[in-house]
């Protein structure tokens, strides 16, 4: 991997949006921070990050190279990917804002320009930017709390602890609801409270659909006052399990939102935003049907996206982004205000290079500190990988698959399915897979791994309802993450087909499926309650330690039909 000094050679010439890489100061300077220096625009504003996953460290994480969009979603944000991606945004291949942003030459690339994120080189360049933005708010998209084995064993207190660290100001939820409703209140009570604001306005309790979160917070920044509305994760109850928040009711809300929109501006906020767990489709729908924002500042489905869209509604137009996941950007939004309107924006979004900003010393100290208790846990090494290991795609992952191999091995199954998640990180040829990396791909609170008898008829049925979730054509009705991976199990997949008639041809060891007979399946992650059975890393780590070397995987894909062509395949 290349050095620091080397590193900003490479920089100079990859021409970062809005970065100050050309200049001999950057280059003078090892420590690299002048790279990441933004002119001063306006007098608001806001520093946006998501879907941390709870990742204190640098890591390597690819991109998708499967992304689809159909219908009217085709060809525009998030759903682009590889050179598609790269001639939309005007970005040159090779150069280290490819690398941050697609999944091409991403073995290379990584080599090259090093890990990404992590919570101390975060909070450098969280301070350097504050240092030129006076009153700047932070402002947490949620899904922090889990991912990683520490998260899961301190119940979320090494990440409430880490956010505290790096001054966020404000922050929304999905994750964070499966420790349960108490632990939720317990962390927002205890030591949240009066640092760290938590809305979301589209969550209300059963019984009298009070609310049970702020809706939004005013802030006050060189004399505007600025309003942050939250909108969690609207479909919990229904990706996540129930019984986890058996009191709160979520959903959109759009009227909800509309009220508090309207609030928030009788109560003299200038700029009103909306920082979002919807994911960027909805979002990009919802900026079109409500009245009153400036912008939405979204999660929840990973996209890094480097250009906002502009959308045009009854109140003028809303600015929608997404600042990607797992640390690996920083999204900054100026606002100009003049004579109390807003005259203009300028958006960035930051690559977090680990390797380009130094560790914040405080936040590193704290760091280690939680993690200090499990080192040796999370150190223990359980295989070496040969190819490279990932997940995010549409479609499938290695790392997945890994997974399903290791349930179908252990649980004696011809059959496996696994959830298509989106978080994890992703391991580089040659790398030991530890029990960590392991953990950053499972750690749920519900990991428990069952083994069950499905008919031919119920398994294109799990598999269809999970396409609409992903491909209806509504954003309305569609949950984010990815389609459930798939072990043994071969299928022909028409994302863009009518709702039932999406998945054919199914397979197990090239016969057809007998919708009345009956196959043995593994899986793990039910949303059922009561689920016994061995946590779903025991399961892998059995399987892992009986190999210690893993082969490239074997990616089961299904058949594609109807996208060829489409700008969201790489």
């Amino acid at each position: 991997m290349a050095g620091r000094r080397e590193f900003l050679q490479f920089l100079a010439t990859a021409g970062l949006a809005g970065f100050d890489l050309g200049s001999r100061r950057s280059l003078a300077h090892a420590d690299g921070t002048t790279a990441y220096h933004l002119p001063h625009f306006g007098n608001v504003s806001l520093l946006h990050y998501t879907d941390a996953h709870a990742q204190l460290l640098p890591l390597w994480f690819r991109e998708p190279s499967v992304n689809l969009g159909l219908g009217d979603w085709s060809g525009r944000p998030p759903h682009l990917t590889g050179e598609r991606f790269l001639a939309f945004n005007g970005i040159k291949p090779g150069t280290a804002e490819a690398y941050a942003l697609t999944c091409l030459d991403f073995e290379a690339a990584a080599r090259t320009y090093g890990k990404v994120g992590g919570y101390a080189h975060l909070a450098t360049l969280v301070k350097q930017l504050r240092a030129t933005r006076p009153g700047a708010l932070l402002l947490d998209g949620g899904d922090t709390w889990q991912g990683s084995a520490t998260s899961l064993w301190t119940r979320a207190g090494d990440m409430v602890a880490a956010q505290l660290e790096l001054g966020v100001d404000v922050m929304t939820a999905h994750w964070e609801f499966t420790y349960g409703m108490e632990r939720v209140l317990e962390l927002i009570e205890g030591p949240m409270k009066g640092r760290i604001d938590f809305v979301a306005q589209n969550v209300v309790d059963n019984d009298f659909g009070d609310p049970v979160f702020r809706p939004y917070t005013l802030r006050e920044q060189n004399g505007v006052v600025v309003a942050v509305l939250g909108q969690a994760f609207p479909y919990t109850p229904i990706a996540n399990p129930r019984h986890l928040v058996p009191n709160w009711t979520f959903g959109i809300q759009e009227e909800r939102l509309q009220a508090q929109i309207d609030a928030a501006r009788a109560e003299g906020a200038t700029v009103v935003v909306l920082l979002s767990h919807n994911g960027m489709d909805v979002d990009l729908k919802l900026a079109a049907r409500v009245r009153g924002l400036d912008a939405i500042l979204g999660g929840h489905t990973h996209d890094g996206v480097p250009k906002p869209m502009e959308v045009r509604n009854p109140g003028g137009v809303t600015l929608v982004t997404n600042a990607g996941s797992h640390g690996k950007f920083l999204g900054v939004l100026d606002f100009e205000v003049r004579d109390g309107k807003v005259r203009g924006t300028q958006y960035r979004l930051l690559p977090v290079f680990a390797e380009l900003l130094p560790a914040d010393p405080a936040m590193q100290t704290l760091i280690d500190a939680q993690r200090a208790p499990f080192l040796q846990k999370l150190a223990e090494p359980l295989a070496t990988s040969e190819g490279l290991l990932y997940r995010r795609g549409n479609f499938g992952g290695t790392f997945d698959q890994v997974i399903l191999d290791a349930l179908m091995a252990v649980q004696d199954t011809e059959i496996a399915f696994s959830p298509g998640f989106r978080w994890g990180g992703s391991l580089l040829p040659g790398e030991t897979l530890t029990r960590e990396r392991l953990l950053d791909m499972t750690a749920i609170t519900y990991p428990a791994v069952t083994v069950n008898e499905f008919t031919g008829e119920r398994l294109k049925a799990i598999l269809e309802d999970v396409a609409d979730n992903l491909f209806n054509p509504d954003p309305y009705y569609q949950q984010g993450g990815d389609m459930v991976r798939v072990g043994g199990l071969t299928y022909t997949c028409e994302p863009g087909a009518a709702s039932g008639a999406r998945i054919s041809n199914l397979r197990l060891k090239g016969t057809p499926i007998d919708a009345a007979g009956r196959y043995k399946v593994a899986g793990w992650a039910s949303v059922g309650e009561n689920v016994e059975g061995p946590p779903v890393w025991e399961v892998v780590e059995q399987y892992l330690k009986a190999h210690q070397t893993l082969a490239t995987p074997n990616l089961n894909m299904p058949e594609l039909r109807g996208v060829d062509g489409n700008p969201g395949l790489a």
